[in-house]
């Protein structure tokens, strides 16, 4: 399963000083991505009030991100592995800051979608370059499982972080100003980088593969596009159309993947069971769970009446689970198997999210808190068990292009999650029965139903508002029992992929 290295190389990567600090760098690029993802779920009330967009495009603010990314992830993912690694790092997180500025100060729905859409391109080069970092710092198998431990920790913080910064903001400035907290880590990830962050690359890439660039773009964007419109509006020939044409775009990549002798990707890569299971069970895990991350900010403070900061930390239970779940990961699959801790993991989150489909409007904290520890943790311990397993798998050489399938099956589940389990959640709430003079704005979103209620008489209001919670709750307790379901797959797929998987012992358990 794992390449093999010489006695040599391992010692010179456990001496090698600076290597931690190094990683500290490194989880800076994580923490930034984390921490954006966050905001922007906290911030949709404020956006959709200020901005005033429909409810697809409301969606498309929420997901164009992940569509971007995952069309381009490999793309940078091989891009770094051969102009170099830190390289393209420090300058997406440049990009990914000015891009943030352009974020914050969006004034239109459509301004809102293109400054979402720059930034995944940017995104891009930031996830695969940190775990092929990672990968090349750490030849050690049990320093590279507590470093990818910490990585994973650290963007579960983020998530965390993100919602209790975000929530004082917002709480007394402008919603742009969740998007610059990217300024000040951009700028020390970029200083401290330079000078920390070791310079690495494949030593013979060949040549960069544009036209398999643009197959795997037009690819993913069209297939997920054309599941995102068929699950909010229904088939027509213009989603067949682009459900075709990403798919002939995709098998067309893969076609010319195989033919080349320096690919972008590597299909040959997916030959191997355990790589093939960790990524299939990282995109079903998050397409389960998109739709629950993507409302629940909207359920604490638009239905539950909590203020930004309020909703921040009553997700804290989740980040809490998976960092504590994330440095434990490593030393646990060993111990046991990596398969009952994926799958063990899976099925956690899929019996937390059944609990949340008896969620109401005045649901206690109690249930709600409960249910994200254990997908905290459940996500902890997978998360973290997949991507040591995904870069065990591969020679250091191909660790971008490996980092960067790993990253493409997160962004596509969340695109997927967010298209079908948020059009379920949308598709619900839109048929709630308002009172007569119910404007059809309140229909498109429940941010735009809190909005029409400020204008009209109190008891209406009220009548409606009740109405269109009670919709909105109903849409998300679906949508968690669709995603249930999904992980309890998952899980189930996990244990039968990962059959045989073991993490890598370190040097130290061989004298």
């Amino acid at each position: 399963m794992t390449s093999t290295l010489q006695p040599a190389e391992t010692a010179e990567a456990v001496t090698r000083p600076g290597r931690w600090l190094a990683l500290g760098v490194l989880v800076l690029a994580v923490l930034l991505v984390a921490v954006d993802a966050t905001v922007l779920g906290l911030a949709t009330p404020y956006i959709s009030e200020d901005l005033e967009p429909s409810g697809t495009q409301l969606l498309w603010i929420g997901d164009v991100y992940s569509f971007v990314i995952a069309g381009l992830l490999v793309s940078m993912g091989s891009l770094g592995d051969r102009i170099g690694r830190k390289r393209i790092l420090l300058i997406g997180a440049t990009a990914f800051g000015a891009i943030s500025v352009f974020n914050a100060y969006a004034t239109t729905p459509e301004m809102m979608i293109v400054a979402r859409a720059l930034l995944g391109v940017a995104g891009a080069t930031l996830m695969p370059a940190t775990l092929a970092l990672i990968r090349n710092l750490f030849h050690d198998p049990r320093e590279r499982s507590l470093a990818v431990g910490i990585w994973g920790a650290t963007a579960s913080a983020g998530t965390a972080v993100g919602p209790i910064v975000g929530g004082f903001l917002l709480e007394h400035f402008w919603w742009g100003s969740v998007f610059l907290i990217n300024l000040p880590v951009m700028a020390v990830l970029v200083v401290v980088g330079i000078k920390l962050l070791p310079e690495s690359r494949t030593a013979n890439p060949g040549p960069w593969d544009l036209a398999g660039v643009v197959l795997s773009l037009v690819g993913m964007i069209g297939i997920v596009y054309a599941i995102k419109e068929a699950a909010t509006h229904g088939f027509s020939w213009s989603t067949l159309a682009a459900g075709l044409l990403g798919g002939a775009a995709l098998y067309g990549f893969v076609r010319r993947q195989l033919r080349l002798p320096t690919p972008l990707l590597d299909m040959r890569l997916f030959r191997n069971r355990g790589f093939s299971g960790a990524v299939l069970a990282d995109l079903l895990t998050i397409l389960g769970l998109s739709g629950l991350v993507f409302f629940l900010s909207q359920y604490l403070q638009l239905v539950q009446g909590r203020s930004p900061f309020e909703a921040g930390l009553a997700e804290l239970p989740a980040a809490i689970g998976a960092v504590v779940a994330g440095l434990l990961a490593g030393r646990v699959a060993r111990r046991f198997s990596v398969r009952a801790v994926v799958s063990g993991g899976l099925a956690a989150i899929g019996l937390a999210l059944a609990a949340l489909t008896v969620i109401g409007q005045s649901t206690g904290y109690p249930l709600l808190g409960a249910a994200l520890l254990v997908v905290g943790v459940g996500a902890g311990f997978s998360f973290t068990v997949t991507a040591d397993v995904i870069l065990s798998s591969v020679p250091k050489e191909q660790a971008g292009s490996a980092s960067a399938v790993s990253e493409t099956a997160y962004e596509l589940g969340a695109a997927l999650g967010i298209a079908v389990l948020g059009s379920i959640v949308t598709g619900v709430y839109r048929d709630f029965t308002g009172p007569a003079g119910t404007p059809a704005a309140a229909h498109e979103s429940l941010g735009g139903a809190v909005e029409a209620a400020a204008g009209m008489p109190a008891h209406t209001a009220a009548t409606m508002l009740d109405a269109a919670r009670t919709s909105f709750v109903d849409g998300l307790a679906l949508a968690a029992g669709v995603g249930a379901a999904v992980l309890l797959a998952a899980a189930a797929a996990a244990w039968f992929l990962l059959r045989g998987q073991r993490l890598e012992s370190g040097a130290a358990e061989h004298p």
